[in-house]
């Protein structure tokens, strides 16, 4: 006989731990499968070790300006990066996730049917069902890559130590943290990037502030060159790339992958399901549905978005709209991210580029630079700038912010843009003295002006005045 539930979870990462703990917090009886423990890609791969290394990549960065020979211990840092995921991992272990009514059971699922899963030989029946599996690292065809020992950021931080010399393929945000980290931590670091430059989701100015940064700091940035080959010999790398039609040798110590994600649909059956996919992802309606009735899919494995916040909003949804009868849809025009560079570079909403296709040269640019912050200044070598799209009332379409604090600025903005606010009204906000947050107010300020001019009244009145002193 089989156990039943009412909602049954397939992964522990980011997005089946939202929605396990929404679905809990109906108090509905969920139960949730992971071959893994708790907490994904986020806590023991992504999110969490990426961050603890930078922060202590900075501290070393910072020692350095003072004592340029100090040689890091990178074997203890490691140590402490580990130490920190298994803290947040705290926060998400089986006996955490019972107290709030979730069973959690680690082991291998395969679908018997769309409701059905068997898992270390049992049956669980639900009657619903969300798909939760994640992404693993995508791996490109490069002739002899499989053949050697490279690097993901599945196993990075689980090493030792950190080479003398490290290849790094791929210039988004994850290759990017960790060109900019591993160089600070006293290793040569060569980035190689397809592309005409690193960062190719971010506005192409900000991109490039990051990229001078880097290169300042000693990361060889190799943009428009593409693998062609690989091989380890005499205990080196070889890889082989071409840029501009002429092909040569970079050689390290380690090469490290870092060219996206693919969803991880093999494995578990969903042939037998109903569940309609690709070999990219699961397919899924606006409430996050997919093509059989009662089972959603959520996270890396749907996308468009392999970010952690969006996995947790695509998880809210689909458990709440599982449970009750009001359906909501997941919203995508809100999308926001930010990469943990130094500068930090945030995101929101639209491009430049993308606000124009979309609505014409109606759209209204403003930019505000550090050089006109206060807080900045106080920081040697300080950079920065926050960029906003608006419409032509004076409502958010995007930003972009470069800088100390970017990801904070970022979210202020983000708030504003879901929140529907019109940005001028930032002007008669009252923010502490010297803060990063005060370039929004200087900001608001000009809009607010704009915004003023703008109305068709005024527009009038200036169009007689000026008619009148003719």
């Amino acid at each position: 006989m089989s156990k039943q539930t009412d909602i049954l979870i397939l992964g522990a990462g980011a997005a089946g731990l939202t929605a396990a703990f929404t679905g809990a917090g109906f108090s509905k009886k969920v139960i949730m499968i992971d071959k893994n423990k708790p907490g994904g890609e986020c806590t023991w791969s992504g999110c969490i070790p990426s961050k603890a290394l930078i922060n202590r990549a900075k501290e070393i960065h910072h020692v350095r300006k003072y004592v340029p020979d100090f040689a890091p211990d990178t074997e203890k840092i490691l140590e402490e990066v580990r130490q920190v995921m298994e803290d947040v991992y705290q926060n998400e272990s089986p006996e955490v996730l019972a107290k709030s009514g979730i069973e959690f059971i680690q082991g291998k699922a395969t679908f018997l049917d769309a409701h059905r899963i068997e898992v270390n030989g049992e049956v669980i029946e639900a009657k619903k069902v969300i798909i939760a599996t994640g992404s693993k690292p995508l791996i490109p065809p490069i002739e002899g890559l499989k053949d050697i020992d490279y690097l993901t950021n599945e196993n990075l931080f689980q090493q030792q130590t950190f080479p003398k010399s490290l290849l790094i393929l791929g210039g988004g945000p994850i290759g990017s943290e960790m060109a900019q980290a591993i160089v600070r931590l006293g290793t040569e670091v060569h980035l190689v990037e397809k592309g005409p430059r690193i960062l190719g989701n971010d506005e192409e100015q900000h991109a490039k502030l990051v990229q001078d940064r880097l290169e300042s700091e000693g990361v060889h940035i190799h943009t428009g060159t593409e693998a062609k080959s690989v091989k380890q010999q005499g205990g080196k790398i070889h890889l082989t790339v071409e840029k501009d039609g002429k092909q040569f040798d970079l050689t390290a110590d380690k090469i490290l992958v870092a060219l996206g994600r693919q969803a991880t649909l093999e494995g578990y059956g969903l042939e037998k399901t109903g569940v309609g996919y690709s070999k990219k992802r699961i397919k899924v309606d606006q409430h996050m549905e997919t093509t059989a009735k009662g089972v959603y899919a959520i996270g890396d494995v749907v996308g468009p978005y392999q970010l952690s916040h969006m996995a947790n909003a695509q998880g809210i949804t689909a458990a709440q709209d599982a449970i009750l009868p009001i359906r909501r849809k997941m919203d995508y025009s809100h999308v926001t991210w930010c990469t943990y560079t130094d500068p930090e570079i945030g995101h929101s909403g639209l491009t430049e580029k993308q606000a124009r296709g979309k609505h014409g040269d109606s759209i209204r640019v403003y930019t505000h630079s550090y050089d006109e912050l206060d807080r900045a200044k106080t920081k040697p070598d300080y950079m920065g700038e926050l960029k906003v799209i608006l419409d032509k009332k004076g409502m958010i379409l995007g930003a972009s912010a470069v800088g100390d604090r970017a990801g904070e600025i970022i979210s202020h903005i983000q708030t504003l843009k879901m929140l529907e606010i019109n940005m001028g009204k930032l002007s008669s906000v009252i923010h502490p003295y010297p803060t990063y947050s005060e370039i929004l107010v200087k900001l608001g300020k000009k809009i607010y002006v704009d915004n003023l001019l703008n109305k068709p009244i005024v527009k009038q009145v200036t169009k007689w005045r000026d008619k009148e002193s003719e």
